[in-house]
């Protein structure tokens, strides 16, 4: 009897017939969606797709893009947030100095986690709205979030390391609401991607890579990241993943590549660069998550929850699992008290310049992956998706965060065949579905996120490709702003420097042939007169004859 059910288990019998039920079942439901209301608004038979396509399609998207929401809220609760002095806790009788948001302060520590569970919310609320409004009102299979570069600019540049900077976390997302109104506004009236047009390709290319440096280089850093890089006197950065550190600026004291949470990052690390290599869909989500659970275990030498008052605290957050959480210091939180300054204007040009180059760039590859370009380099659904992308900017500065933009991971959920604003409508579904675990996403370690901003920008890197290095003309200022956005640890210095060195390098070209000009009209003119002379002579001897 065993033998016939092998038998018949081993000739496909059993599977057969559950294979062809789920086929009938699948193709039943994929009729049912086509001809409702779903269906004709999205144009699924229009566009060749099917309930079941979109679903994989927003699956495959959001794994391979979940990161962000750990990642983004990590990055930005960098910069203190709305944390202050005032936070921090003292001695009796004692006045905290602004020492205590740098160094270990159990008060300000307990600030910045509640701060980073508010800007899991603000992160997930944005993402959602604006892949919703993309698949609603443009009907495009494109998932938007809180983009990296623009986030670590504001947390690091603008804000600075626990509010170091010259700017307020407050100013930050004022400014962050400016950009995305103007960002608005030139989607509104056709000037976008004109506007992309005018700055240099060479420039536009390196923009790119040099952002993906620059968050490479905060993933691999001490307080930020996997540890392995930290400053020092003499050579200003060197390799540490010490057992021991400065609290306050991160040196190495002892134990130099002994710490064993830059060793478990290593390993996040392999797993997330074996899995892209092998084009596994959700890769960066399974680093990450391999090296966060190994850190959730207490009494190790990499836990995350230490047994110290601050570790018991996340602990017992974390043990709710599952919890809603309202948004109660980020929302709202904007201030416009200090734009009369010069390094507001600053901010604001640069991140409307990298909106407008990346974010629009983004969105006509993926409309090339998707073959709905058409043959003037436009789209379908063109206006509006610009206009949701940059509305979704102004929704997530309110709630909180950096400029919002349509994700190149989208690229995920086209090659699965998504073809539809459907799939994003999914998307933000599933990022609906993760606002009820925050506990858990609020305590994933820096060392488990150093890691995917190193891939990253290993991913960002891949257009330098396209810069014509034979032409020093495109490679000298595109090589400048690669290499000083991470060593100036400014991603608007980069900015900056390119396009000036592209203008003055092209100062020669513009000379010379104004020059050449200038002698061919003398030339020109001359001749004119020569002529002119010729034929008075001529005149003259016909009077006289």
């Amino acid at each position: 009897m065993g033998v016939e059910l092998c038998a018949k288990l081993g000739g496909g019998g059993l599977f057969t017939k559950l294979a062809k039920t789920w086929s009938k079942m699948e193709k039943g439901l994929n009729d049912c969606v086509s001809k409702s209301f779903i269906g004709r608004y999205f144009k699924l038979e229009a566009r060749k797709s099917c309930f079941t396509k979109e679903l994989r399609a927003a699956t495959a998207t959001f794994l391979t893009m979940a990161y962000i929401i750990t990642v983004n809220a990590t990055i930005l609760s960098d910069s203190g947030g709305t944390c202050s002095i005032a936070d921090c806790t003292t001695s009796l009788n004692q006045t905290a100095s602004p020492d205590c948001m740098i160094k270990p302060n159990a008060g300000y520590q307990n600030c910045l986690s509640k701060v980073k569970g508010d800007l899991i919310v603000a992160t997930v609320l944005s993402a959602m709205v604006g892949s919703i409004a993309m698949g609603i009102l443009a009907n495009l299979p494109l998932a938007l979030a809180p983009a990296m570069g623009p986030n670590a600019y504001l947390a690091y540049n603008l804000v600075g390391f626990h509010g170091s900077g010259s700017i307020s976390y407050q100013t930050a997302l004022a400014i962050v609401l400016v950009e995305g109104c103007a960002f608005f506004a030139i989607s509104a009236i056709g000037l976008r991607s004109k506007l992309a047009k005018l700055i240099p390709r060479s420039v536009r290319l390196a923009c790119a890579a040099g952002i993906g440096l620059f968050i490479a280089f905060v993933g691999l850093q001490v307080h930020q990241g996997v540890g392995l890089i930290g400053p020092d006197l003499s050579t200003l950065v060197t390799l540490t993943g010490c057992t021991n550190t400065n609290p306050e600026t991160g040196k190495c004291i002892g134990g130099q590549l002994r710490s064993p949470k830059i060793w478990l990052s290593l390993a996040g690390f392999l797993i997330t660069s074996y899995g892209l290599m092998k084009n596994v869909k959700g890769s960066m989500i399974y680093g990450i998550l391999f090296v966060t659970l190994v850190s959730w275990f207490r009494g190790t030498s990499v836990t995350y929850f230490p047994n110290t008052p601050i570790g018991d605290t996340s602990y017992n957050y974390f043990k709710k699992v599952v919890d809603f959480r309202m948004i109660k210091s980020t929302a709202g939180a904007l201030s416009f008290g200090n734009f009369n300054r010069s390094e507001v204007w600053v901010a604001l040009a640069t991140l409307f310049y990298v909106d407008v180059l990346a974010i629009t760039g983004t969105m006509h590859t993926m409309a090339e992956i998707g073959g709905y370009a058409n043959e003037q380099g436009g789209f379908e659904g063109e206006y509006l998706a610009y206009l949701v992308d940059a509305g979704s900017t102004i929704v997530g500065s309110t709630l909180g965060v950096s400029t919002v933009a349509t994700y190149v991971e989208s690229s995920a959920g086209l090659r699965e065949g998504g073809r539809t604003g459907l799939t994003a409508v999914i998307i933000g579904l599933y990022f609906f579905i993760s606002l009820f675990f925050v506990p858990l996403l609020s305590s994933v370690p820096p060392w488990a996120i150093g890691p995917s901003l190193v891939m990253v920008g290993v991913m960002m890197m891949k257009v330098v490709k396209d810069i014509n290095w034979a032409d020093m003309k495109e490679a000298i200022p595109a090589f400048i702003t690669m290499l000083l956005m991470p060593l100036t640890y400014s991603i608007a210095n980069g900015i900056v420097a390119g396009i000036g060195l592209y203008v003055a390098l092209s100062l020669y070209d513009y000379i010379l042939g104004s020059i050449r000009w200038l002698i061919k009209m003398k030339r020109m003119v001359a001749k004119e007169q020569n002529q002119v002379s010729a034929t008075a002579g001529v005149d003259s001897t016909i009077e006289i004859i």
